[in-house]
């Protein structure tokens, strides 16, 4: 079988990570009709526990409403999708099985991601590219991100975009086993090492030299006498490594001239319990208007909106103010005006596509894909919910044709898989075409950067939240780097549709509506997501989750969230964080709080959350040649007295 080999898909494969919109552009022994075909290129793994990469045209594939295989959902739900093949199975068996492209994850040798991370080949021969497949609707970057998680890779030297799948370095599982051949403490060894970890908080200092001494007198000493003695590897590993975990927790090492000086990281203050409030009432919103219709207190009315939101019976009103649709000043006579005016505007736009003839769309490519696509998220949006339920429903129509009118609206943008998801609870309050389009158009304003086709905003508010969590909760934060989650992908549904697959209709309203009146700061629900995560921490360390433990995990909170409960501890998460005397220039941007040092650049971030990961895990000044550097031979300034160690040897030993 060829290195792009086929097969039938099977019920006992899981999927782990699924992109929709994938053009196969090249194949090895593919049918000619398959070639630029679309589909979803996937990574799965298999009843025996092998994984692959899989690749099913779309018209083999009937999307279940409920999982919604959307491209945009990057993080969708890891168990196995329902999927049937179109027509009789019998007659077709044959057709699927050919049509199927499976790259067995152990046979891939290479692959690379070429034209702005559009395009991405694989090869499992040397020097031989056999399959390559084009990202419509976005780039590889996060398909990357997920593949890497199950393959080890190293860049090429020749080609920086060319990735070579190695096997696990050798050394590593060496150093690994290296406690089987020492017998470190003479005393009791679970004992030893646990009263290390209680001490780690108190006595930093001390513990710390405590436990290098009696690393450096092996390294200078040698393993003599260890002849019968018991094996304590696995003991001595797991419980010096969750030491050493506390010590990074506590303690920061910083280089003055030939010392490095540890020094005890400075904690948060005591989170407050902040209480939620009601609704906005009716009387209330009547009082704060003037008799002409005027909103007399902006400010107020927000502070009340963040508070406790809006009753449902006053929301159509205000909704349309908190998205821009109505200006708080305008009259009552003047909102009637306005409302005229963008009904003539809606239809004008909604007239352009309706009377394009089958010629003009015929001929006009980046229209028909759009339309394609509207088309396709608007028969799987919200189905199970009784407002867009049923065949041949009057609703799924309006939210058809105002995602079109969009289109002609922002043409730039167009549409992007994921916004159906932004207006359908829209269309489900105001019930009303015009109104539901304006109030798209408003929040869509506030979120547009979501659906970059290179997604640079999206990755932009991952960054923020990494370093929102690194400051927050530091143990979480550490926790995710060591299994390969810093990147906080698993979060990328979350941010990029504001959190609408992960509540109820109803609570999510009440987000929503907390959420656009930008209080207490900016980049709040950055501080939401720190607060859901903050809330599962305790699970993830304990139960040692790793990338995709983490992934099922997220997904599995979906409709399980108390939203009052999240609303609350983002705030306290606030007031926590900018009470810190050590709040930092960096997160204060991110806040939206002026920064202290006028100079400080907000275009530094990456490097700056690289510069505080790094120095998290004890790397130094962050750079590769830096870290090696601070490992030579070394003295360390311990409370006036130098004390010299050997901290390569002791770092390989505690890795």
């Amino acid at each position: 079988m060829s290195s792009s080999s086929v097969d039938e898909i099977t019920e006992q494969t899981k999927d782990l990570f699924t992109q929709d919109g994938v053009l196969l552009k090249a194949a090895m022994g593919r049918m000619v009709q398959d070639l630029n075909s679309i589909g979803m290129l996937c990574i799965v793994q298999n009843g025996d526990g092998t994984k692959c990469i899989e690749w099913r045209p779309n018209d083999l594939i009937t999307i279940d409403s409920d999982t919604q295989d959307q491209e945009w959902a990057v993080v969708n739900t890891i168990g196995r999708r329902q999927r049937t093949l179109s027509g009789n199975m019998t007659s077709d068996y044959a057709t699927a099985r050919a049509r199927i492209i499976k790259i067995p994850l152990e046979d891939l040798k290479t692959f690379r991601v070429t034209r702005n991370n559009q395009q991405m080949q694989f090869s499992t021969k040397p020097g031989v590219w056999q399959t390559t497949f084009y990202f419509q609707h976005g780039n590889a970057e996060i398909f990357v991100a997920y593949l890497k998680n199950h393959v080890k890779t190293a860049k090429t030297r020749h080609d920086r975009n060319t990735y070579v799948v190695v096997e696990p370095n050798i050394e590593t599982q060496v150093l690994n086993r290296s406690f089987a051949e020492l017998d470190i403490f003479t005393e009791n060894t679970t004992d030893v090492v646990w009263n290390l970890v209680s001490n780690f908080k108190q006595r930093p200092y001390e513990t710390t030299m405590e436990a290098f001494s009696k690393l450096t007198d092996i390294v200078y000493y040698g393993n003599e006498g260890m002849n019968g003695k018991r094996d304590v590897s696995e003991e001595v590993a797991d419980l010096l490594t969750k030491s050493m975990s506390a010590l990074e927790d506590s303690t920061t090492v910083t280089r003055t001239g030939e010392y490095e000086v540890v020094s005890v990281k400075p904690t948060l203050p005591p989170r407050p319990c902040i209480p939620r409030g009601t609704p906005l009432s009716t009387e209330k919103w009547e009082g704060l208007q003037d008799t002409e219709g005027r909103v007399t207190e902006v400010e107020g009315v927000k502070q009340l909106i963040f508070r406790g939101g809006v009753a449902h019976s006053i929301r159509q009103s205000v909704w349309k103010y908190l998205l821009d649709y109505y200006p708080w000043r305008m009259t009552h006579s003047e909102l009637r005006s306005l409302q005229r005016k963008r009904t003539e505007e809606y239809f004008s736009m909604k007239l352009q596509w309706r009377s394009m003839t089958d010629g003009q769309e015929a001929r006009f490519s980046e229209y028909r894909d759009r339309k394609s696509l509207v088309e396709k998220d608007v028969n799987r949006t919200d189905r199970t919910h009784p407002f867009f339920a049923g065949d041949n429903n009057p609703n799924l129509i309006v939210l058809q044709d105002i995602l079109m009118t969009y289109v002609m609206y922002n043409f730039d943008l167009g549409y992007v898989q994921g916004m159906s998801d932004i207006l359908a609870p829209l269309l489900l309050l105001m019930g009303n075409e015009v109104d539901s389009f304006w109030c798209f158009v408003g929040f869509m304003d506030k979120i547009a950067s979501n659906f970059d086709m290179d997604q640079a905003g999206m990755k932009h508010q991952l960054l923020q939240l990494q370093q929102l969590l690194l400051f927050a909760s530091p143990e979480l934060a550490q926790h995710l780097q060591q299994k390969d989650s810093g990147n906080m992908y698993f979060c990328f549904r979350w941010l990029l549709v504001w959190f609408k697959r992960e509540f109820s209709h109803r609570d999510i309203m009440r987000l929503w509506e907390v959420l656009w009146t930008g209080l207490p700061c900016s980049n709040f629900h950055l501080l939401v997501c720190v607060a859901i995560l903050d809330a599962e921490k305790d699970i993830f360390i304990s139960k040692d989750y790793g990338f995709t433990e983490i992934l099922k995990h997220v997904n599995d909170l979906s409709m399980c969230l108390d939203v009052d409960r999240i609303l609350s501890s983002a705030e306290g998460i606030y007031h926590q964080v900018v009470s810190a005397p050590h709040l930092t220039d960096q997160i204060r941007i991110i806040l939206g709080i002026p920064p202290l040092n006028t100079t400080t650049s907000t275009s530094s971030d990456e490097a700056t959350t690289s510069q505080s990961v790094q120095q998290a895990n004890g790397t130094g000044d962050g750079s590769a040649e830096a870290a090696e550097r601070d490992m030579e031979e070394d003295t360390l300034e311990y409370d006036g007295i130098q004390i010299k160690i050997v901290t390569k040897t002791v770092w390989a030993l505690l890795a």
